[in-house]
């Protein structure tokens, strides 16, 4: 996680957002590892999305460009280059990558689920458009509080 700038006093209020992602994506791993490799399956060759979460207003999946976010890194003085570098070298088919934002910060989720993405994908078996409402749902509630 890094914070864009000058690295604001610590405010649990602010750092509460990220503590709440990381028990959801370890709650969901099988389910995020599903929903990332359909996701994948469904951008075109050229494409270079990446899935994120947007906690703000509420908590909603984004499709990230990569351009954007090697913007961004200029922007913030190369304080990103260390989670742009572990996006290329992620391998889709073994491991999960999602960017989290919020609090004017970001944080990147990176796992290796078992089984392998493709393999969940398979075993959730719900198609893209329910597996993104179902998990959002469930996203919301977990930051409900």
């Amino acid at each position: 996680m890094m914070p864009f700038g000058r690295p604001p006093a610590t405010n649990p209020e602010q750092e509460k957002w990220k503590s709440k992602l990381d028990c959801f994506s370890h709650d969901y791993r099988v389910e995020l590892a599903a929903l990332v490799w359909g996701f994948l399956q469904q951008q075109e060759e050229s494409s270079e999305k990446i899935l994120g979460i947007d906690i703000k207003p509420e908590p909603h999946f984004i499709a990230c460009d990569r351009a954007a976010l090697e913007d961004l890194n200029r922007r913030v003085n190369y304080h990103l280059q260390e989670i742009l570098g572990i996006l290329d070298g992620t391998k889709p088919d073994r491991e999960v990558s999602i960017i989290g934002i919020g609090e004017g910060q970001i944080m990147l989720l990176h796992f290796e689920p078992d089984p392998a993405p493709p393999q969940c994908f398979e075993q959730i078996g719900k198609d893209l458009n329910t597996l993104f409402d179902e998990l959002e749902q469930q996203l919301q509630a977990n930051f409900a509080d």
